[in-house]
């Protein structure tokens, strides 16, 4: 199976940091975790006391530097280690532990100013809260990111106030609303922590907090697996109380429902935790980071998703023509558009043949000229109304394994030119004569415009006849509910 997801080079199906990197600046560049000795608003009592309940002594900077060192010994100690691996690499001095903000601007200096003069360092993450990030904070990270490639990471962990409270976060969705719109004010670039399995959170509210994310200007977003560590609250609490812990099975399951619903473009920097051995409690399965990436790898690939699938129904409609069409087939496009359907049917079918259907001059010859663009030769085009095709192609009854339809208006082109919703209703009713036992017929429905919404009725007022006789299913953009939405139609295994 070809991965079809655009922003990888390793057959990921994700947009991962490796890969963003490597574009950005040609070649490999890792972190080197720094431990600067700050602390948070919530365990000095400015806001409360102890931290979050997950976090350990160390700020969440549990593989960062020794905090006893300065910065620059942690700086070369770690990057000596790393070189080994990679000896031909640039680096990003990453202030991990704690909130990295919260200081004066001259203690901030102080820190971040050295590590920016060594020796092929191009930039600085900086991780920290939102409620830390000062209007003179602000105006000194935008001019560090005039002068270096910064990024500022957001621990978030989720969008529900609840379980915010619950594990002692100590500032509202809002207050982070604001930090990512005056980050982004400066093109700073913004990264975001998200932590799956959090107190009593179910998967539904773990995706809630992803549809979120997904409709806000970030760049980048770090998935984690709640993990027990000892002397924390948390693993206190666990001791002493019922607290359900999510399977690895879980955890790759709604980690791969997740990426489904992030824009493509959106840099995924981790997919799950990187707990300390010794200090452990739950879960163990975390220990083996490897076999969980790997396992996120092989549910994408099985399912036939990759990030960013759940926001354009069109995905969906190719991968079910992926999974029903073999070599040989027979297929309609019975709305053949500019030809992007018809162009992916020829792919599929490349010792069959596709038959397209459109009434516009335009889409005939910009389906033509792409089809002849990729030398492809299994198709015959004809301009007539889809709803006449038992009379154009009568000898194919029963005989082919699928029928498309991508309603609306062509892109590009007159928006008053629409398909209608009578003609289409007896096309699609004509295209299950069309069907063979394994056929199915598919409809991209836009109901975004008022012939569209006349259409969407009348289809679904004529589906309700037929669905003894055929299996019926939709489909929907599961962030935008007016997005375009997909039908699909089959006879069924026992008729």
């Amino acid at each position: 199976m070809t991965n079809p997801f655009p922003y990888s080079s390793d057959n990921k199906r994700y947009h991962t940091l490796n890969y963003y990197w490597h574009e950005k600046f040609g070649l490999k560049v890792f972190k080197v975790n720094l431990n600067a000795g700050f602390s948070c608003p919530n365990r000095d009592g400015t806001k409360g006391y102890g931290g979050c309940t997950f976090c350990s002594d160390l700020g969440s900077g549990d593989l960062a530097g020794n905090k006893n060192d300065d910065l620059i010994t942690q700086f070369n100690k770690i990057k000596q280690r790393l070189h080994k691996k990679w000896p031909h690499s640039k680096y990003i001095g990453y202030f991990q532990a704690n909130s990295n903000t919260y200081a004066p601007v001259d203690v901030l200096k102080q820190k971040y100013e050295p590590i920016l003069k060594l020796d092929n360092v191009v930039g600085l993450t900086i991780a920290t809260r939102p409620d830390t990030i000062t209007k003179e904070v602000l105006d000194y990270l935008e001019d560090l990111n005039k002068r270096t490639y910064l990024t500022i990471e957001l621990g978030l962990q989720t969008i529900h106030e609840r379980t915010a409270n619950l594990v002692n976060r100590c500032y509202p969705l809002s207050c982070f609303i604001e930090a990512v719109k005056q980050l982004r004010k400066r093109h700073i670039e913004v990264v975001v922590h998200i932590i799956n399995g959090l107190p009593y959170e179910t998967k539904e509210m773990m995706l809630e907090t992803i549809k979120f994310l997904a409709t806000r200007d970030i760049q980048g977003l770090k998935i984690h697996m709640l993990y027990l560590i000892n002397g924390t609250k948390l693993a206190t609490f666990y001791k002493k109380n019922t607290l359900p812990i999510l399977s690895k099975e879980e955890y790759i399951d709604i980690v791969c429902e997740q990426l489904a619903l992030l824009p493509p473009k959106m840099v995924i920097h981790r997919l799950t935790s990187d707990p300390v051995e010794e200090t452990l409690i739950e879960p163990k399965w975390l220990l083996k980071k490897f076999i969980v990436l790997n396992d996120i790898d092989k549910k994408l690939h099985q399912s036939d998703i990759y990030q960013g699938f759940n926001l354009n129904i069109l995905n969906r409609f190719r991968q079910i023509l992926r999974g029903n069409l073999q070599k040989k087939d027979l297929v309609i496009d019975a709305t053949v558009g500019n030809g992007n359907d018809t162009l992916f049917l020829c792919n599929i079918v490349t010792e069959g043949h596709v038959y397209g259907f459109d009434i516009q001059d335009t889409a005939i010859n910009n389906t033509t000229n792409l089809l002849l663009k990729h030398k492809k030769n299994n198709y015959t085009l004809f301009k007539e109304s889809h709803s006449n095709m038992i009379k154009v192609l009568p000898t194919l009854k029963d005989k082919v394994s699928a029928v498309v339809f991508n309603l609306g208006y062509l892109p590009g082109g007159h928006k008053k030119i629409t398909t209608n919703y009578q003609t289409t209703i007896k096309a699609i009713r004509n295209s299950l004569w069309f069907l063979n036992n394994k056929g199915i017929c598919l409809i991209v429905v836009y109901p975004g415009h008022k012939e569209g919404q006349r259409e969407a009725i009348g289809i679904d007022k004529y589906l309700l006849k037929i669905k003894n006789d055929y299996q019926v299913k939709y489909y929907y953009n599961t962030v935008n509910n007016k997005a375009p939405y997909l039908i699909s139609i089959k006879k069924p295994v026992n008729k």
